[in-house]
């Protein structure tokens, strides 16, 4: 069991029958009356998103979770062929499985394949991959000092906001938790 306090973005409870991953956390207090907690859900097999609010300390039972070496191998269309690195077993997952972890998915990634009572729920990326930059605007000497940042494209076809001294063709860390520029590689 998980009680409100120990949960945090990313995690995966059963509720009312379902697998749910959290995606918001938000602890409410309000004058008068017990603290809540309002929780944005990712309903794990549908990809359907709830907002729910519960009280503080209320337990929910954990979802255990099976993480596995895996690759990446191909895209055809909207799904996405992946290999099982122990046991050379192929696996098929779409793009709506994916989520947002499409975005960082190239030839060759090895990532970890999640499973739930045998059956693929999804895949768990590195949290920071080394990707080159495909396209974006020229960059000029000396832009380091503001901050400001550009539209840069990168191998994978994600888009993210990138320093402006960054030029197309540079290798550069991503965080795939958010999509955030992390520095060169």
């Amino acid at each position: 069991m998980i009680s409100t306090g120990e949960l945090k973005k990313g995690v995966v409870i059963e509720l009312e029958g379902e697998l749910w991953q959290i995606l918001e956390y938000h602890h409410i207090k309000v004058g008068r009356g017990s603290a809540q907690v309002r929780i944005k859900f990712r309903n794990v097999r549908k990809q359907s998103i709830v907002e729910k609010t519960f009280q503080a300390g209320e337990k929910f039972p954990r979802a255990t979770l099976e993480r596995r070496p895996a690759q990446f191998l191909f895209s055809e269309g909207d799904d996405y062929t992946f290999m099982d690195t122990e046991t050379y077993d192929q696996f098929v997952i779409t793009a709506e499985q994916l989520g947002d972890a499409k975005d960082y998915i190239k030839d060759g990634l090895e990532l970890d394949r999640v499973s739930y009572e045998g059956e693929t729920i999804g895949v768990e990326l590195p949290i920071n991959l080394d990707l080159r930059v495909t396209e974006t605007d020229p960059g000029f000497a000396g832009d380091t000092a503001t901050g400001t940042r550009k539209p840069a494209t990168l191998e994978t076809g994600a888009e993210i906001k990138v320093p402006l001294f960054l030029e197309s063709n540079t290798k550069i860390k991503v965080d795939t938790r958010d999509g955030s520029y992390i520095g060169r590689a």
